[in-house]
């Protein structure tokens, strides 16, 4: 499948900004955003930096990723340096289609909290308690929030199996094309 680059088409462009601007209907659920991201043995595990096989390096545009397709081997532990070169705040996140569509729930509520705006993460908000201990913390080993400019890197071990996507999980961009197919070979 042949990903194609998008810019944020005009329609995802004036939802990102209602969500920034006032909110959404989305329900407010006190909810772990540090829980459930599709780190299950399914898609893989966290992996070590001593069985790194290769790295990939993986730039994320305002609203693309480059490369648009990775392809992985099974057990395969990869390093991933993720750049956001983008104007706003991006998320590279390993996942199935299903645990990016709950994950989007969650990032939505941390636009509605003031978490993050088009170009900027609150990191001392994501701290806040939502209740029974629950944070908004963006820690999972499978993903990384980005400001504009910012860097980071995940070890990952994937699994033997599994229909995988990496994705961009912002309010409006994964609707708009920031996404692409993680093959396992």
């Amino acid at each position: 499948m042949k990903i194609k680059r998008t810019i944020l088409s005009s329609a995802a462009s004036i939802t990102l900004l209602a969500a920034l601007t006032f909110g959404s209907a989305v329900a407010f659920a006190a909810g772990s955003h540090d829980e459930s991201h599709g780190h299950k043995s399914a898609i893989g595990a966290p992996g070590e930096a001593s069985e790194v096989s290769r790295t990939i390096e993986v730039k994320m545009f305002d609203n693309y990723y480059e490369p648009e397709e990775i392809s992985v081997k099974k057990g395969e532990t990869v390093l991933f340096k993720i750049t956001n070169a983008g104007e706003f705040v991006h998320e590279f996140n390993i996942g199935t289609a299903e645990t990016h569509a709950a994950h989007q729930e969650e990032m939505m509520m941390m636009v509605e909290h003031g978490v993050l705006e088009a170009d900027k993460i609150n990191r001392e908000m994501m701290k806040m308690d939502m209740g029974n201990g629950k944070t908004m913390e963006h820690n999972d080993p499978n993903s990384a929030l980005l400001a504009p400019k910012e860097a980071a890197e995940i070890f990952w071990k994937f699994a033997d199996d599994g229909e995988l996507e990496f994705a961009c999980n912002v309010p409006g961009h994964y609707d708009a094309g920031m996404m692409g197919e993680l093959t396992i070979q």
